[in-house]
């Protein structure tokens, strides 16, 4: 018996054993295996760390960024409560003459023809459905998207069956508009770029276009005359950018705006980004032919508008999100102050709404709740300018959200009511609110279609 059990106690020893050496063969397997992911993990870091911190330093180091911002800084942005609550009443906006007209930046109406300014240089004039070129204060080329650029860009971008559709009529792929080729932003300033459009007393057209100046249009003989030109020194500077204007009822004093002496329209990002503050206001007096500056050093002076009793002129500061305010008749007579602070996005065109107050249109949205870039980018100078060394203005644009907003303010300064769209479904970027006969015609200056929301159906 006793042989017998020395025999099992063996046998467990033996089990017991090569238990022992399975278990350390089991130790050498995990310590393989997290010796294995630890080098995984360290590969990989090492990896990202040199396609990813090495580019980022070196250019950090080496590149030269094109702007050269200055660190500012937003109050929160207003929430979007009361009359800023989010709706999608733009997105009942219908858009006409798609593909037809690209970049409508500012719209007038004359009776019931319409007038606006576009990406390929033109005025252009829309009656009886139709539309018609009035004239070019640039000269050509201005094709916004040639033939073979419109195919080799749009080709990667659609499915093999959709190619042949790609055809070679001015306009006709409205992908493509959005799509602004180099040679594009070489021609613009010789091509020019109508922005601001109104119709004085005498139902001529006044225009500020972006590269020559300020001009007047017969819109019947499309004779076009030059009022200020863009290369006249003015207080010591050009002007590289002029933007927008309103007429007096009487036709004497244009007020207008030029955004910079430094940045161009088709550089108009940068402008924003670096917070450049040498926008002013000026006033021309179609008598004396003289210029006098009203306000100086403002962050990207934009949309204009007069006040119905002619005695201030209202002014988007579209970088600093605020409307400001220069007092031209009356006790307060070359006073100024701000209109409206901390907007919900930033403001482009102003123009009048039936009510007596102001349409404004809004390039984009500071989100609040939620990130807005423009706030955050703004104290941080040395990140704006690690962006601008690594991306496009076009590719930086990407990380700003769409969204389409209209404000209606009052004649005090609050906010009557607002038109959203957001994620810019139908709407986006909206350079201008124009009320005309119970619509309201939207411009954008990327638009390649004229949407007009119908304000008797809100």
């Amino acid at each position: 018996g006793g042989r017998m059990k020395e025999g099992e106690g063996l046998r467990q020893r033996r089990l017991q054993q090569s238990r022992v050496v399975a278990d350390e063969s089991r130790d050498v397997d995990t310590k393989h295996v997290s010796a294995y992911s630890g080098k995984v993990f360290r590969i990989t870091l090492t990896t990202l760390v040199v396609t990813l911190v090495v580019p980022l330093l070196t250019a950090a180091l080496l590149l030269q960024s094109p702007i050269n911002p200055q660190p500012f800084s937003y109050k929160e942005p207003p929430l979007l409560v009361g009359p800023l609550e989010a709706n999608d009443k733009l997105r009942q906006a219908e858009c006409l003459w798609e593909g037809q007209l690209y970049g409508p930046e500012s719209i007038a109406h004359l009776g019931d023809v319409i007038f606006t300014g576009t990406a390929d240089g033109q005025i252009v004039k829309i009656s009886d459905g139709n539309i018609h070129s009035v004239a070019r204060i640039g000269k050509l080329p201005c094709e916004p998207l040639s033939c073979r650029a419109r195919k080799r860009i749009i080709r990667p971008t659609l499915s093999v069956l959709s190619r042949p559709l790609i055809d070679c009529r001015p306009f006709s792929d409205v992908a493509a508009s959005f799509l602004v080729h180099p040679g594009m932003r070489e021609d613009e300033p010789t091509c020019g770029r109508p922005l601001g459009l109104r119709v004085g007393p005498n139902g001529t057209l006044f225009v500020a276009d972006a590269y020559y100046g300020l001009f007047e249009v017969n819109p019947v003989t499309g004779e076009v005359k030059m009022l200020v030109s863009a290369q006249e020194v003015i207080q010591g500077k050009r002007m590289a950018f002029v933007n927008d204007l309103s007429i007096t009822q009487n036709g004497r004093k244009i007020y207008f705006t030029d955004s910079s002496s430094k940045w161009q329209r088709r550089d108009h990002k940068y402008l924003v980004i670096e917070g450049t503050a040498d926008g002013r206001l000026m006033e021309y007096d179609t008598v004396t032919k003289q210029v006098e500056v009203l306000m100086d050093d403002l962050r990207f002076a934009n949309g204009v508008q007069l006040s119905p009793a002619e005695d201030y002129v209202l002014v988007s500061e579209t970088t600093l999100a605020r409307i400001r305010r220069y007092h031209i008749s009356g006790l307060r007579k070359g006073g100024q102050d701000i209109f409206f602070d901390n907007l919900p996005g930033l403001p482009d065109n102003i123009r009048p709404s039936s009510s007596g107050g102001y349409w404004v249109g809004m390039a984009t949205l500071r989100q609040n709740p939620g990130f807005s870039v423009m706030d955050f980018l703004a104290p941080r100078p040395w990140l704006k300018n690690l962006i601008f060394k690594l991306f496009s203005q076009e590719m930086a644009m990407k990380f700003v959200p769409t969204y389409g907003l209209v404000l209606e303010l009052n004649e005090d300064g609050s906010v009557r009511r607002s038109f959203h769209d957001p994620h810019g479904v139908v709407v986006s970027a909206v350079s201008e609110a124009s009320e005309h006969g119970g619509y309201l015609y939207l411009g954008s200056y990327s638009s390649p279609a004229l949407c007009r929301l119908d304000l008797n159906q809100l």
